[in-house]
């Protein structure tokens, strides 16, 4: 296993840290040269290696872009993580407005189900070619 410690800390390669978190590496190094995890150690050499801590804050970074937040809003979040204390405000702000498109979106989609499942439910009656 490929590991570096250094004042305690164990790193892994990109590749244990895909293996790990069912990201792809090139989605790793994708996340790297868009400047969302600038807390990531490089080599000498410029080889990645990932902390414990690090692979949280992919996972945090994942649901963010998962969950349709732009690019350049998790750039932001980042940059205010960076200022640990000082950014926790902002970081707190991002994440309730980004809580709430989610919580609209959630609602437009039941309405969605709602209508898919009455459609669903009076198939033999309202007929193939019925559109209301």
């Amino acid at each position: 296993m490929e590991k570096r410690e250094e004042k305690n800390t164990v790193y892994y390669s990109i590749k244990q840290v895909s293996e790990r978190t069912h990201f792809p590496v090139s989605t790793l190094r994708y996340y790297d040269k868009m400047g969302l995890t600038p807390q990531i150690h490089h080599t000498a050499s410029g080889v990645r290696q990932y902390s414990e801590e690090d692979i949280c804050f992919l996972n945090l970074i994942c649901c963010l872009k998962r969950s349709n937040m732009p690019v350049e809003e998790i750039r932001k979040f980042v940059e205010f993580c960076l200022l640990k204390e000082d950014g926790a405000e902002a970081r707190k702000e991002i994440l309730q407005k980004h809580r709430q498109r989610i919580q609209q979106k959630i609602e437009e989609l039941q309405g969605s189900l709602c209508l898919i499942d009455y459609k669903l439910e009076h198939y033999k009656e309202i007929g193939v070619f019925h559109l209301c």
